[in-house]
């Protein structure tokens, strides 16, 4: 399909800076093949049915973002910036750097953040400013550096429009995060507190958990004309057995499978409800079968971005353009930090 196809006008002032105060109180669009319902996101329970399985990413996002220099070669020190998106192994890490030019196989790095510094060898160049990085510490000595000397890496359409503050280290982290790894939140999972979580819980609705450590490639946009010519980057994620076989037999006992965001989505189609564990790269656009997900609880999207193209695929593109120019004229807010939708899939 042509990539044009999923372009749309939004306004500059409808991407959200900051997330709703609480949490659930965000706007929720409610999109059904025959319309649409305006919500408040902890209405949820009463929109799902007992035996429903909301499935939640519970990846942890890490302070991937990186400033610093490049050391040690022709006399001259130039800034260096580095978005970690891919963990490779105790010590090495697949990173964007800007501006890449700057940059050869065996150059040496410093990141520093108050007094706080972090050594790295270029041991690899790439396409589109990507490199792969080895880092002086390991393992948990490397998760603390990169904690110390790190920024929470905030999408370019908030960090643009304002700096980031010790307000997102919280904000841009779901409750319920545990596997640190990720350098994007899940954002649809954003809107849960403590209290809705109980709620569902108490209306026999089961909460079930997936890991995908969400890549900087989701903040890329999409160059390509036709959606055939885009490749996606490789996101590490894992589904265990128990998880799975508590999925099948809800569904045997007519439950429906919810997904938290397109990130569980995409991790539970890639599996096909069977464990998994590894990297995928499923790009799904209009066409796609969908074969594990039966509803979809997402935020709303850029013009011409991946996730666009995704929900598209699950509801159906007229409907969910007409969806976008209701939520649009609605004064819903768009992106990380916007409002929410659950999607019914299309007929």
């Amino acid at each position: 399909m042509r990539v044009s196809d999923f372009d749309f006008e939004l306004p500059p002032e409808a991407i959200a800076l900051r997330p709703a105060s609480p949490r659930d109180s965000a706007k929720l669009l409610v999109v059904h093949p025959e319309g649409f319902e305006d919500r408040v996101f902890r209405d949820l329970p009463g929109l799902l049915r007992p035996g429903d399985v909301l499935v939640f990413n519970n990846t942890r996002v890490i302070p991937a973002a990186l400033s610093g220099k490049r050391i040690g070669r022709g006399g001259t020190t130039p800034n260096i910036s580095a978005l970690l998106h891919l963990r490779l192994d105790g010590r090495r890490w697949k990173a964007f750097v800007r501006p890449a030019k700057k940059l050869l196989p065996g150059d040496r790095l410093l990141f520093s953040r108050q007094n706080n510094e972090l050594e790295a060898v270029v041991e690899e160049k790439g396409e589109a400013g990507e490199v792969r990085l080895a880092f002086a510490a390991e393992g948990v000595a490397l998760d603390a550096a990169i904690a110390a000397a790190g920024e929470v890496p905030l999408p370019p359409y908030i960090a643009s429009k304002r700096g980031v503050d010790g307000r997102d280290r919280e904000d841009y982290q779901t409750i319920y995060a545990d596997r640190a790894g990720a350098v994007a939140a899940p954002t649809a999972g954003l809107h849960f507190t403590s209290d809705l979580i109980k709620t569902l819980q108490d209306t026999d609705i089961t909460l079930e958990y997936v890991t995908l450590h969400v890549g900087a490639g989701t903040f890329l946009p999409v160059k390509a004309e036709d959606t055939a010519d885009h490749r996606m980057h490789s996101e590490w994620g894992e589904v265990t057995a128990d998880v799975c076989t508590r999925l099948k037999a809800a569904r045997t006992r007519g439950g429906r499978i919810v997904a938290v965001g397109t990130t569980s989505l995409r991790l539970l189609e890639a599996s096909g409800l069977e464990p998994f564990s590894g990297t995928t790269d499923i790009f799904i656009t209009p066409g796609y079968r969908f074969r594990a997900v039966d509803l979809l609880i997402t935020n709303f999207h850029l013009p011409k971005s991946t996730l666009f193209m995704l929900v598209s695929a699950f509801s159906g593109l007229e409907r969910m353009r007409a969806a976008y120019a209701h939520a649009i004229a609605g004064g819903y807010r768009f992106y990380s930090y916007g409002d929410s939708s659950l999607l019914f899939p299309a007929a």
